[in-house]
């Protein structure tokens, strides 16, 4: 399979064009659940790819107003390369979303892609998770409170963290998406970054939520001291160490989720990502 195949073209993305201004990229990433946006310029009819612009760049720089500051140099990838080689490319680059370029533009294709082409068998996926997993899982305890979860989750880089209760088993997994979704904008901090969103509050915590690069900052929203038991999923997917990785992959689509503990017998061994299923692909 290509990623041709898998891609979202040209035709569908929306872009913003140089000499621009962040606005031009906030209205973008406003109305878009994306993390960034791709900018070309056109010079005498012809487009060319200049970089993408994130969210991340844009909260962690609310005084800049020119586009080409904003830029991000990334690793393109072209419509003739095979997924495996895709999937080595966003291992290698730690890149979620590589935008696809042969001399211009000519689409993006995301990780979220590539699971697809696993678990619907447009690419082998045959490999048993076991030898892909990671043996350290990231834990947390069901009582700890929300705002110190938080912070394990940030010390940790880590998306994710498996609850454990008073016994010391597993009782559901919590995410940094369940913090963001439960955590409200602080007003009237000047060290908000008004700049950054002044005529739309609701907008300015939309640009902290869906940057999705394991970033929240803190400072900015206020997070409900309830213990972790309150927020997190009590009924978790699992898998063993036997399972493929394209049954993961179908796991992770159906229910929308970018990690699954791996279980043995009651106890917990491993964890699976969706990274790690790239790397089933490179042991074809």
């Amino acid at each position: 399979m290509k990623v041709a195949d898998a891609m979202t073209p040209r035709s569908a993305l929306v872009t913003v064009e140089l000499p621009g201004s962040r606005d031009d990229a906030l209205e973008y990433l406003q109305e878009n659940a994306f993390s960034s946006v791709p900018v070309v310029k056109n010079e005498d009819g012809v487009e060319e790819f200049r970089g993408l612009v994130s969210r991340e760049g844009l909260i962690e720089n609310p005084d800049e107003d020119q586009l080409a500051l904003l830029l991000e140099e990334v690793p393109t990838t072209t419509e003739g390369t095979t997924i495996e080689e895709l999937a080595s490319l966003m291992l290698r680059e730690g890149a979620r979303r590589v935008p696809v370029v042969d001399g211009q533009l000519e689409g993006i294709v995301t990780i979220t892609d590539v699971i697809h082409a696993i678990a619907n068998g447009d690419v082998e996926g045959d490999v048993e998770v076991g030898g892909l997993a990671a043996r350290h899982v990231n834990c947390i305890y069901a009582e700890t409170p929300l705002p110190v979860a938080e912070r394990e989750l940030y010390y940790a880089d880590e998306p994710y963290a498996v609850v454990l209760d008073d016994d010391a088993d597993p009782c559901g997994i919590l995410t940094e998406v369940d913090v963001i979704g439960v955590a409200e904008v602080v007003e009237g901090e000047e060290r908000t970054g008004d700049s950054m969103a002044s005529d739309d509050s609701d907008w300015k915590w939309e640009s902290i939520k869906a940057i999705g690069n394991r970033y929240l900052p803190t400072r900015n929203v206020e997070i409900p001291r309830a213990p972790v038991r309150e927020f997190m999923t009590a009924d978790v997917e699992t898998v063993t160490k036997r399972r493929t990785a394209q049954e993961a992959a179908q796991l992770m689509i159906r229910h929308d989720i970018e990690q699954l503990p791996m279980t043995g017998g009651d106890e917990l061994v491993g964890i699976v990502q969706d990274t790690h299923l790239l790397e089933a692909l490179n042991e074809r």
